[in-house]
């Protein structure tokens, strides 16, 4: 995403907003900082909204400084404008300020792009992954297999790959308070007998396999 992007989002959905940052977790993993967080959205002085979420930037070095190279946010747009829609009429006049700047901005493509955030990973993706994290909390190789695809990778952090008991002993006593679905990745929230962490399980919109996982150990 290039400056005049960053700019362009940042005057459709942060700048005609006050957005606090409930932070609960921070992790810094080589080059990848991820937060774990709730954002307290005021869509005007009558609307607020409370979005679960992972914020993920990507750093490298430019000149001597650090710089973001990526950012990339996992929270539930459907859930969110759920709860913007319960609001009642307080929500049409944020609505439609929404609307004219995602068009003003963004344009039909970037606002075609906004909108698939309403297809993503779902219930039953979110099952499977807590269907293996609950096997590998307890190290039941076979129960963890059947939720991985053959040709799986599992990493800790961005690339130092795991084999299954490697993983098995990072994720050993495995709770979890968040699970979001966002685009094809389940990201999770958990809390392990080592620490707690932020778990990404890239999944297939079709199939009952978990594809690759990424596990970032606070």
């Amino acid at each position: 995403m290039g400056h005049e992007a960053i700019g362009r989002f940042y005057d459709t959905f942060i700048g005609p907003r006050d957005i606090t940052f409930h932070r609960d977790l921070d992790i810094v993993s080589g080059t990848v900082v991820l937060r774990d967080l709730e954002l307290e959205v005021a869509m005007d002085s009558a609307v607020t909204v409370f979005i679960p979420a992972f914020l993920r930037y990507d750093l490298r070095p430019v000149t001597g400084e650090w710089q973001i190279a990526a950012l990339r946010a996992y929270w539930e747009l459907p859930a969110m404008m759920l709860q913007f829609l319960r609001t009642g009429s307080g929500a049409t006049r944020p609505a439609l300020q929404l609307s004219r700047a995602l068009l003003g901005n963004q344009g039909l493509g970037g606002t075609a792009g906004f909108l698939t955030g309403f297809r993503r990973a779902g219930r039953r993706h979110k099952k499977l992954v807590e269907t293996f994290l609950n096997a590998a909390s307890r190290a039941d190789k076979s129960a963890a297999y059947h939720a991985l695809s053959r040709t799986a990778t599992m990493t800790l952090g961005e690339d130092e790959l795991l084999d299954i008991v490697e993983l098995f002993e990072q994720l050993r006593g495995a709770s979890w308070t968040k699970v979001t679905g966002a685009g094809s990745t389940v990201a999770v929230s958990l809390a392990s007998d080592h620490r707690r962490g932020i778990m990404f399980a890239d999944v297939p919109w079709r199939g009952n396999r978990i594809n690759r996982i990424r596990y970032f150990p606070a």
